[in-house]
């Protein structure tokens, strides 16, 4: 399943049960920050208007692509993948990129860890718990926390890019 733009949000029912809920308001938010990244060029995407930060809307798609592969991957399946953009030398490596960095790799690399990440949930109970040593700090979480971690993680980030995007080409809208 592709994540879908802005114009193909849908809220959840306001009376879907817990997994419905928590899978529809994810993909609400991971539709959202499509929709803010909608009509832009490369150049565009990888402007950092809000010095001295380094924000900008294709290092945010480039973060949740991360951030999705490691929350349901990594942590709740265990699983040890190679790096994608940070390492243990640039741990914001995904906010760093040169001018080659581009809308078309990170999409893909995006879409495809959200496919993966929506795999790794299926079909498993939200009270899953990840193993100790899947952390590094060997917390243990439940698939429940996960999901809730990612909707606030993704809800923090499209407010970011909410700013980022009207500072780009003057564009608002929730």
């Amino acid at each position: 399943m592709t994540i879908t733009s802005g114009a193909h949000r849908e809220e959840p029912a306001t009376t879907a049960d817990e997994r419905e809920m928590l899978d529809g308001w994810l993909d609400y938010h991971r539709s959202t920050l499509a929709w803010k990244c909608e009509g832009l060029d490369d150049e565009q995407l990888r402007r950092t208007p809000l010095a001295p930060s380094a924000l900008s809307l294709l290092g945010l798609v480039r973060h949740m692509a991360e951030v999705e592969r490691y929350w349901f991957r990594e942590v709740m399946l265990g699983e040890d993948l190679p790096e994608l953009y940070s390492t243990r030398e640039n741990r914001d490596g995904d906010f760093h990129f040169t001018d080659e960095g581009t809308w078309a790799e990170a999409e893909q690399v995006w879409q495809t860890e959200v496919e993966l990440a929506r795999q790794a949930a299926a079909g498993r109970s939200l009270d899953l718990r990840s193993r100790p040593e899947s952390h590094h700090r060997g917390e243990v979480f439940s698939l429940r926390w996960v999901y809730t971690h990612m909707i606030e993680e993704y809800a923090r980030h499209n407010g970011h890019a909410d700013l980022l995007r009207e500072h780009v080409d003057g564009a608002t809208g929730d």
